[in-house]
């Protein structure tokens, strides 16, 4: 920059422009290091808007998967683990065949990929891991899925004294937390890519990948009242696990196939109040949806598939959110169905009518559950894609009998004495009506 004198004694600043550029491009290097065009990160750092309220629900508690808590101490322990998977994976599969030849065969295939794997994830750690790190946690993390799912689905694959698959262990319930979260994941395409090198053309055929993946998750997945469906899983590209999570329930979705609404801000009544107007809330029959996202509203019943609360429920439905709040080309199907779901729920006693519904599978106190309820979709930006059904409901409890109904229960009928004051003064009234005629007839 230098400054340039004016006619008049004043200075005129002047602008290096090439100094500038060049400035600018670094920044720009540096945040973004090896990022080509038309490439889009699958794996995100959940934004802090969505991670302050519950910073828990983002972040693993016993198994480091990806580069994002690569490092992080209370995490090492479990790495024993993972090394002990690996090397269990590579002797089951190929008995005959030195492990350091094979582990070079599985480095090479991987370092083949790694330029496209570290572009899936978000930003830069390039300061954190350097690319042979990166290369070494994604073979690793890569066989100690694969031998996990592989145990999962044969049990004499089990060695005795497991460290995960042993009775009443600690570990499972810290995977089954770990797998789902958005920052805890690599690209599916590592996972791929192993695979095909490890496993024989013949496995591969028999039971692939995806069938291993999905017949983890299928033990526990959403309700025992809603048909697990992970066919069409198959015909898509997953990005990673949570990716094919989301998949399951978005594909055989009719709501997700429908346009979304961009509406900001839009209101419901509650469970208690829509009772009241007269509006049944309903469980929806087995073998009527393949998903729970298919909510259907018609002549006053509310059907809702049945959503099973367990453990690792808020968990999953915070990630599934945080992964359509960030990846943008991504519809945000979830994301409004859980804002539907907060708006029907305000109270414990929105969330008895529920679970006395069969609506809610509660595995938790009824306070928890609506505080997650209540707070899940903080900070969250989505197209609706209820309206229709809000609208319809909204239409049917404005007409007038609804609208009396409402008012007379939540005023007069709420409360037994209330209602016997009611009865009471109607009683009165027509002593009084009959006692006025039998006086006009004398």
């Amino acid at each position: 920059m230098a400054t340039v004198p004016k006619a008049e004694g004043t200075e005129v600043v002047k602008i290096d422009i090439d100094a500038l550029a060049s400035e600018m491009d670094k920044m720009v290097l540096d945040n973004f290091p090896m990022l080509p065009k038309h490439t889009t990160p699958c794996i995100f750092r959940a934004p802090s808007i969505m991670s302050t309220h519950n910073p828990e629900a983002y972040t693993p508690k016993g198994f480091s998967i990806g580069p994002f808590h690569y490092n992080e101490p209370h995490l090492q322990t479990t790495q024993k683990i993972k090394m002990r998977y690996m090397d269990e994976l590579i002797s089951s599969c190929f008995p005959d065949t030195d492990r350091k030849s094979k582990l070079k065969d599985l480095i090479a295939a991987i370092s083949e990929v790694k330029d496209e794997a570290w572009q899936c994830y978000e930003g830069s750690f390039d300061m954190i891991i350097s690319m042979d790190e990166f290369v070494k946690l994604l073979v690793l993390d890569g066989c100690f899925l694969i031998e996990f799912f592989r145990k999962h689905m044969n049990m004499e694959l089990q060695k005795s004294n497991d460290p995960i698959f042993e009775a009443n262990n600690y570990m499972m319930s810290f995977l089954n937390n770990d797998l789902i979260l958005l920052e805890n994941q690599i690209p599916w395409l590592v996972l791929d890519c192993l695979f095909q090198k490890i496993m024989s053309p013949e496995e591969i055929v028999e039971l692939p990948l995806i069938t291993l993946v999905t017949d983890f998750f299928s033990d526990w997945w959403f309700s025992t009242q809603v048909e697990n469906n992970f066919e069409e899983v198959h015909k898509c590209e997953n990005k990673h696990i949570l990716d094919l999570l989301r998949n399951s329930l978005i594909l055989p979705s009719t709501i997700a196939k429908q346009k979304p609404t961009p509406i900001v801000n839009w209101k419901m009544m509650t469970a208690t109040s829509l009772q009241e107007a007269g509006i049944k809330l309903k469980k929806a029959k087995n073998g009527t949806t393949t998903s729970i996202l298919d909510i259907k509203f018609k002549n006053g019943i509310l059907e809702i598939p049945q959503l099973s609360l367990h453990g690792v429920t808020e968990t999953l439905f915070e990630n599934l959110i945080c992964l359509e709040q960030c990846l943008f080309s991504y519809n945000e199907v979830i994301t409004s169905y859980m804002i539907f779901l907060n708006h029907l729920i305000d109270s414990a006693e929105d969330m008895e009518i529920l679970v006395n519904n069969d609506i809610m599978e509660k595995y938790m106190e009824m306070d928890d559950a609506t505080i997650f309820f209540n707070r899940i979709s903080n900070g969250t930006i989505c197209q609706h894609y209820y309206i229709d059904i809000v609208d319809d409901i909204n239409k049917y409890c404005g007409r007038r009998w609804p609208r009396y109904r409402r008012v007379l229960k939540r005023d007069y009928f709420k409360h037994p004495w209330a209602l016997i004051s009611v009865l009471v003064a109607v009683t009165l009234l027509i002593l009084a009506f009959l006692q006025t005629v039998f006086s006009i007839i004398k």
